[in-house]
């Protein structure tokens, strides 16, 4: 370690060095800026149209990057009257390097990221901007859109709500504003549609992610997941809750480190005997097949009923229940827990209970992330994860220093023995800031706590205060903006995203907004220089009583929340203040305890009321915070690992789906198809080397009908001299391909008779088939997929490693999903009858679709395989013959080029064959 602080002063950190390699440019830019500050506004506008044509000729990017910047900064300038400052140039850069640049709060991150925004957008290809929620969007679009229609470009903003002809007006801007929800959405349901003129995303060529620790740590492996409703279980989910009072404490088990709930064999025993009262069990034990249902609804609702907690996970409001989002403390209304858990909420609250969801289609944050071709971020802390951010995104973390020196003074940690005792220190402060004019922001774990400081802080006869929480979402922003005033008292659940300024005196442009509508012309001018004037004399008060005062109430298991916190304090040079109080009765403290902390604080007889602040007791907690972070890390690897492989074959489903679309004519699929199927069925009925008199000629016959509707005489055929299984097969080809060439003319003959020709009709019908089979047997998969991931673990016991039993089982799968698309697709177009009228492309229904993003913890949702006919023949399954392969060479591969197996043959005809 001191080797390591050695060499860090010496050489300096990685962030130093990669500042030291911007300085040059910003030198640069800071040269030009006399020369640009002369240009006409329109000829900096011009700028960009020189910049495109130097690009089409060939100039990287990179080249360009001191003039671009120097016309961002100028344009800023004269619509916002901002300057970019020198390190705000250097995160720009940091963020065109394909980085995360780590700017503290009050550093301006939105301004910075005009740069790389506008320098990108040079290309054509369009840059998308996201965000954590709809506000956000909405207010960097329009701020930072100022500098971006200036200087000629388009912007658009792609928030909840919007139709698609809007969503793809949005998307074909240079720029796009967005929160991250709304565009892991799009791109699922543009691979849910039927021609490329329905869907509204273009591509992914550059993304910055701001507040990129909460999007891409925080919620890194929670899938979106579009569903759609099944079968109403609501009774069953009323009765299931009914048993949960039945339980004692020797009934179930509890792991909160794990957020899990278990029953034990006394439970268990418990639960069948009454579910057999009740007639619902189906057999003997709960945990048989017929049972499986049963076992599935008890789990979640012991789960609601003792690890989920009412005003802190979720809250009920209108008869509803709605989540509270665990990192931001904000209602999330619409959104809705998976696999039965809000349900069960539901029955517990008695509220009315809303059907159960089947998942459609469903991506991670990080993978659709990795999609981008460029990605870079921006947050005030990310060093702490910055091996995560390398190993899984390949993103480097570099720190950008402050513009002006921090002068905030951070306390060491106070630890209580009791929470009574911490709250009660805490509310004495929270006295005193108030009493000397200081504002003081109060960061809490949840509503509850929030609701009960308030209630503690008004028997102390503490003036008045602002509570922000999930129930009072809606005047968020200009709390937050209000938290600076002198003697303020702000008490939030999280101040993570919250992307507002706290500023000492107030926040001049929320004011502004907030008090000059309606106004106009002179009485504006006077309004605003009468908000300047109070939030300059608010500004001194504030200063002169140490600036704003952040207390923590108690360590999250991330220090990166608790330096967001922190952070708020002490932005742009101003003095400021920290503390933090623990007590060993915090979630922290209890469930990842801090080794000998206990017996410590015992023998120093600590009295009631009394606290230990040591810098040894400040590391000891970090140290136990670090091994938190790295536990949950693994676990988000070990996640990722499993589900790289569904999202390997994802890419092939989505990319062979979009050649399928893009082609104007698949009949050479589809006959592909048919005659592959009609191979598959006589294997099996002809076994190799077998004589006419051992063919089951009687399952062939039905195959033929139920497949191909055709009526064939195989029982006759297989009595001739001479008659082999290659014979059959071309016979049965041949019969296959005339009645389908018959069907086409028949088709073609009736729409003419009816007066509307359509010479395309059966290429229509073809495409549309096959792209409906793709996303039926998709859905089905995916549900396979999901079980199997849930189950794996236990092959571990046997010492079989799991994630490649699950790659295996997955591949397998897959190939049975080509196999089973092969029959689908050919029966249906074996067995079609169409009436002579417009045929239109499909488009997908939406209207009783749900979208779903669910806690990768605690599983809470944040964002508003049955048999086929052939399982009765003995059930094709995949083509033995296939060479085994890596899916992900697979992906991007042409149908008509080689097979990345080496098998020789074409890639549709091999691993690439429906």
């Amino acid at each position: 370690m001191a080797l390591a602080a050695l060499a860090r002063r010496i050489f300096g950190s990685p962030s130093d060095r990669h500042v030291k390699r911007f300085q040059g440019k910003v030198d640069a830019i800071n040269a030009l800026e006399p020369e640009f500050a002369k240009m006409s506004d329109d000829a900096l506008r011009g700028m960009t149209a020189e910049f495109r044509s130097r690009l089409e000729k060939g100039a990287k990017l990179d080249e360009l990057i001191v003039p671009a910047f120097a016309a961002v900064r100028e344009a800023s300038k004269r619509v916002l009257g901002m300057r970019h400052f020198d390190v705000q140039l250097i995160g720009g850069m940091v963020l065109n390097d394909r980085s995360i640049a780590e700017m503290r709060t009050g550093e301006g991150k939105t301004l910075v990221a005009t740069l790389a925004v506008y320098l990108n957008a040079l290309t054509g290809e369009g840059v998308h901007v996201v965000t954590v929620n709809d506000y956000l969007a909405r207010r960097d679009a329009a701020w930072m859109g100022q500098i971006y229609n200036f200087l000629g470009m388009s912007y658009g903003i792609i928030v909840h709500g919007l139709t698609d002809p809007e969503r793809k007006a949005a998307y074909a801007a240079d720029i796009t504003y967005g929160t991250n929800n709304e565009f892991g959405f799009d791109y699922l349901r543009d691979n849910m549609k039927y021609t490329r003129a329905q869907m509204v995303q273009r591509g992914h060529a550059y993304a910055i992610v701001d507040e990129v620790d909460s999007i891409l740590i925080d919620e890194a492996r929670t899938p979106l997941i579009i569903s759609g409703p099944s079968e109403d279980r609501s009774d069953l989910y009323v009765k299931i809750d009914e048993l949960m009072a039945i339980l004692d404490e020797g009934d179930f088990e509890i792991d909160e480190k794990q957020r899990s709930a278990t029953f034990t064999d006394a439970g268990i025993e418990k639960l069948e005997e009454r579910l057999a009262a009740d007639g619902l069990l189906k057999s003997a034990s709960m945990y048989d097949v017929e049972n499986v249902a049963l076992v599935h609804h008890a789990n979640s609702a012991l789960r609601a009923h003792k690890m989920f907690r009412k005003d802190k996970d979720y809250i009920v409001r209108d008869d509803e229940v709605v989540i509270i989002d665990e990192f931001s403390g904000r209602m999330m209304p619409g959104r809705r827990y998976s696999e039965g858990l809000h349900q069960a909420l539901e029955a517990k609250e008695h509220v009315k209970i809303q059907p159960e969801n089947q998942t459609l289609a469903s991506i991670t944050f990080q993978n659709y992330f990795r999609l981008y071709k460029k990605l870079a971020g921006m947050t005030g802390t990310a060093s702490t994860e910055a091996e995560e951010f390398a190993d899984i995104y390949k993103l480097d973390v570099v720190t950008i220093p402050t513009n002006l020196p921090v002068a905030r003074k951070d306390d060491e940690d106070a630890i209580y023995r009791t929470a009574a005792e911490k709250f009660d220190a805490i509310a004495d402060l929270i006295k005193q800031c108030q009493e000397r004019g200081q504002p003081v922001l109060v960061g809490t774990t949840s509503i509850e706590k929030s609701e009960m400081l308030a209630e503690l802080l008004r028997k102390k006869n503490v003036g008045s205060m602002n509570v922000l929480n999930a129930r009072h979402h809606e005047q968020e922003a200009f709390i937050v903006a209000d938290a600076g005033l002198p003697g303020a008292i702000t008490i939030a659940t999280n101040m993570a995203g919250r992307g507002t300024d706290i500023q000492l005196g107030g926040n001049l442009e929320m004011r502004i907004e907030k008090e000059t509508a309606g106004l106009e012309g002179e009485a504006r001018e006077a309004k605003i220089a009468d908000i300047k004037k109070t939030i300059a004399e608010d500004k001194a008060k504030a200063l002169a009583a140490g600036g704003l005062m952040v207390i923590g109430t108690e360590r999250h298991e991330s220090r990166r929340i608790d330096n967001q916190l922190r952070g708020r304090s002490g932005r742009q040079g101003d003095p400021g203040h920290s503390a933090f109080f623990l007590s060993l009765q915090d979630d922290l403290m209890r469930i990842f305890p801090v080794e000998s902390m206990d017996s410590m604080l015992g023998k120093l007889g600590l009295e009631q009321g009394e606290s230990i602040t040591h810098p040894w007791v400040t590391k000891a907690i970090e140290r136990a915070q670090g091994k938190v972070e790295a536990r949950n890390f693994d676990i988000r690897k070990n996640i990722l690992k499993y589900d790289d492989v569904m999202n390997d074959q994802r890419k092939v489903i989505f990319e062979q789906r979009l050649e399928m679309m893009d082609a104007e004519d698949v009949s050479e699929t589809v006959v592909d198809m048919r005659h592959d199927l009609v191979e598959t069925l006589v294997a099996k009925a002809i076994p190799p080397r077998s004589y006419p008199e051992q063919w089951n000629t009687e399952q062939l016959e039905a195959a033929a009908k139920t497949y191909l509707n055709l009526d064939v005489p195989v029982k006759a055929w297989a009595e001739e001299e001479g008659i082999d299984a290659e014979t059959v097969t071309e016979r049965l080809i041949e019969a296959a391909d005339a009645a389908a060439a018959a069907k086409e003319a028949q088709t073609l003959q009736a729409f003419e008779a009816a007066g509307t020709p359509n010479p395309t009709v059966m290429r229509q019908v073809e495409k549309t088939i096959l792209l409906q089979s793709i996303d039926g047997l998709w859905r089905e998969h995916l549900v396979t997929l999901d079980h199997l991931s849930k189950v794996v673990g236990w092959r571990g016991i046997a010492q079989r490693d799991p994630l490649n039993e699950y790659k295996q089982e997955a591949y397998e799968l897959f190939q049975a999903l080509l196999t089973n698309m092969r029959e689908l697709v050919t029966t249906q177009l074996s067995h079609v009858v169409l009436q002579p009228r417009p045929v239109a492309p499909p488009a997908p229904d939406f209207s009783r679709i749900r979208e779903t993003h669910i806690d990768p913890l605690t599983g809470e949702n944040d964002a508003d395989g049955g048999d086929t006919i052939a399982d009765s023949l003995g059930a094709v399954g995949s083509d033995p013959s296939l060479r085994p392969v890596d899916p992900k060479l697979l992906v991007g591969v042409s149908r008509n080029a080689p097979c990345p197996c080496g098998s020789g043959k074409k890639f549709k005809h091999c691993h690439g064959a429906f």
